[in-house]
Parts: C-alpha cells; structure tokens; sequence
C-alpha cells in the first residue's frame, strides 16, 4: 500500500493528558457518588465525553438528567488541567520532521472539542504543521464509529487506505481499523502488553520508535 497521509489522534499520542482527563472525569463523578477504579476507566478512554458519561450513568444506575451538567464540568475542568500541565509526548515534533520530509499531508482526528484542539496546539506549537483538525465533537457517533478518521481523511484530500494512524487508545484503533486505515498504536505503559493491540498494524513504546528501525 502506497501511503500518503497520517492522522495522528490528540490525547495520550501527542500530549500527555489522559491522566488529567482521568482526573477530571473521576472527580466530577464523585459528586454523583461514583468512584472508578483505573481498570473501569482506561475500559472507556477514547469515547467522547458525552458517550463516556452516558455509558458510567447508565452502568452505576444514575438518573441522565444529571449527564449535561457532568459533561460540562469535565469538558471545563479537563481543558483547565491539561492548559496548565499537559505536556508534550516523546517524539512529537520527530515524527512531525519525518511526515514532513516525506511530504505527507498530515491530519489531527480526535475525539475532544475543538476548544481543546485550540489550547493543545498551541500550548506545544504545532499549529501550523497540520494540514487539517478534526473533532469528533458534533458527530452524531464518536470513536469507535470511523466518521471523523474518514471525515480527516477527506479533509487531507486522501483516499482513507492511503492513511496511517496513531492511536493510544482502544476506541480510536477499532475506529482507525473500520475506516480501512493502517493503524499505529502507542499505548499507555502499564497497558502495553495487553493481548487487546493485536488488531492493530503496528505497537509501539512511543512516537519516536516508528523512525527507529530496529523498534
């Protein structure tokens, strides 16, 4: 396969904020007397907020009428905890270089609201070595639906196959895999060695190992 385009996913690929995501939900889920182990959650990274409130309301029985308000706390708390101490993952800008010199159009699909997209690439100033962003914000279905690696993709001008993806997270690989990309994942360190990553193309450590041959 020729490939001619790369989509790189937001959260956990280029910076490092799922832990500051993790904080935010599970603190805002307290207020509704829900506690999450780490295994409960790191089962639903990759969802959009909505769906991931919907999905630990309706599994803990709490009434949804509550779920807007939930949502705009973490929206809100998240986007303030990942201004502040989000940083780069190794082999961001690396990998950038590498696309870069090979010509590739270069896209960002992510799950998060484009008010987040906004504070991420300017915090690590990446901004202007996308050719496009994506949010999966308004769709009507987020990861693992394809729609907005495939709307990226169309965005970059490029046939879906004729794409590679970075994903950190489940969701996001199911959904790279369903829009008929070849798919890179760099998951979490504690979640590496899980036989889940096998659907994927490609596991890496880190961004960097991808440039790296022997890696």
């Amino acid at each position: 396969m020729q490939y001619s385009a790369v989509i790189f996913d937001m959260d956990g690929v280029l910076i490092d904020s799922e832990p500051l995501w993790q904080e935010a939900g599970k603190e805002t889920l307290q207020h509704f007397g829900i506690s999450l182990t780490d295994e409960q959650y790191h089962t639903s990274t990759g969802l959009r907020t909505e769906e991931w409130v919907d999905h630990w309301f309706g599994y803990f029985g709490i009434d949804r009428v509550h779920a807007p308000e939930a949502v705009r706390i973490i929206i809100r708390t998240a986007i303030e905890k990942i201004g502040r101490h989000g940083t780069a993952l190794p082999g961001v800008n690396e990998i950038l270089d590498y696309f870069e010199a090979k010509q590739f159009r270069i896209g960002l699909a992510t799950s998060s609201p484009m008010d987040l997209v906004d504070v991420v690439v300017d915090k690590l100033g990446i901004r202007n070595r996308f050719n496009a962003f994506c949010s999966a914000e308004f769709l009507p279905y987020g990861k693992p639906h394809p729609q907005v690696f495939l709307d990226c993709a169309a965005a970059l001008s490029t046939a879906p196959p004729s794409c590679i993806v970075f994903e950190d997270s489940f969701n996001g690989m199911i959904a790279a895999k369903a829009a008929r990309m070849n798919c890179v994942v760099v998951p979490a360190g504690a979640q590496y060695d899980q036989p889940r990553w096998g659907a994927a193309d490609r596991k890496l450590k880190n961004l960097a190992a991808y440039i790296q041959p022997d890696n």
